[in-house]
């Protein structure tokens, strides 16, 4: 970058670039300009950029006494006024992203009861409106104003109604979802969803609506999987949101599940992973149509170029009577339950396999620890 200078030095040394000015001069422009709306810079600051900007060369003090550092002023010199003017000439062009924290919390919000969250934003949402409030009555004290201070005021009241506009829309879709009874598969089929870990228990599966896109070979490198998961997620969330406006039908989107096959079915106790086909599926609600899953397909498709989108189809299943466990670790350490399975259990109770290897991921594997990842193990049977 042209400017080596960060939001706080640049602002500073372009107050003093107007005039000389000591530390609380500074301290009452930028309050009485609103300028912490829209830079972070403290009064305690102010004397250490100060500081900064003397020791480059940029600034330099006048004859004010050495002795009264507070009422020290300062001027730009040469040098300062060539790289204010170079830095500024790049801060009109450059795009800067806003990194707001409460996107974070909006990432993060799943883990919380949604009164919390509602709560979180009905409190920042005052305090928006407050701020707002304030940088308005900065802006009245000022008036006329000449059209660069102007300028400044639109944008941070500009932004300040965009966030509160957002905030109130969010705190109204919670509140609206928390009272619109959502379809959630873990909870509609509770017993399909949340087997013990220890024993095996025989669930009967009945018929189920997918997205499904089929492929092969390693999910831990196969390009063709990581496609397919993420054509799955991008649906499906077009697909919930597309529901909810045309239809006032909302559902949560469910977990990514998984079938397993191969010509031999000792590959997934040996882990033969290149050897294996699968189908990848998110689960859907009954209301779901053909018709919607493709125009999900075509949305997607128009954001994003992905080869996994051709494939995506509305599957429907009928597993019947399945023997599952919940496993808990990683899924390469799945071997001992699936071993047990096969060769102990079905023995045991007259059992064979009766479709494919079936596995719910519970778990987000990109922020899950391999140890504490939980995925249901399921298999359709019949008697021998």
């Amino acid at each position: 970058m042209t400017s080596a200078l960060t939001d706080g030095e640049l602002t500073v040394l372009g107050l003093l670039a107007e005039q000389p000015r000591h530390g609380y001069e500074l301290e009452r422009v930028i309050e009485e300009r609103g300028v912490r709306a829209w830079t972070a810079l403290g009064f305690s600051s102010i004397y250490y950029v100060l500081d900064k900007l003397a020791k480059r060369g940029l600034i330099e003090a006048t004859s004010a006494p050495a002795s009264a550092k507070s009422r020290a002023t300062y001027r730009v010199t040469k040098a300062g006024h060539e790289l204010c003017a170079a830095a500024t000439r790049e801060a009109l062009t450059e795009l800067t992203p806003i990194r707001a924290r409460v996107l974070i919390a909006m990432a993060n919000s799943p883990g919380l009861p949604e009164a919390d969250v509602v709560t979180g934003l009905t409190a920042r949402l005052q305090a928006l409106r407050d701020q707002l409030a304030e940088v308005r009555t900065a802006r009245s004290a000022q008036e006329p104003l000449p059209p660069a201070a102007a300028a400044i005021f639109d944008y941070s009241e500009t932004m300040l109604r965009a966030d509160i506009g957002w905030t109130e829309a969010t705190v109204g879709t919670f509140t609206q979802e928390s009272t619109v009874d959502k379809y959630d598969v873990k909870k509609a089929y509770k017993e399909l969803y949340s087997p013990p870990s220890k024993d095996f228990v025989v669930v009967d599966v009945p018929e189920l609506r997918y997205i499904a896109v089929d492929g092969r070979g390693d999910p831990n490198t196969a390009a063709e999987y990581a496609n397919a998961v993420e054509a799955l997620y991008g649906v499906a969330y077009t697909l919930k949101f597309a529901s909810k406006k045309t239809l006032g039908r909302d559902f949560v989107v469910g977990p990514l599940e998984g079938l397993w096959r191969a010509d031999d079915p000792t590959a997934f106790v040996t882990r033969n992973k290149d050897t294996w086909a699968w189908t990848l599926m998110i689960n859907q609600p009954d209301w779901i149509t053909e018709d919607m899953v493709q125009a999900a397909v075509d949305t997607v498709a128009k954001k994003k170029e992905n080869p996994a989108l051709k494939g995506i189809r509305l599957h429907t299943r009928t597993e019947g009577t399945s023997v599952q466990i919940l496993h808990i670790g990683s899924y390469d350490d799945e071997t001992p339950t699936l071993d047990r399975l096969h060769n102990v259990y079905f023995p045991e109770n007259n059992l064979t396999f009766n479709g494919d290897h079936h596995e719910i991921y519970l778990s987000d594997a990109r922020r899950t620890p391999p140890a504490k990842l939980k995925t249901i193990l399921r298999q359709p049977v019949k008697a021998v």
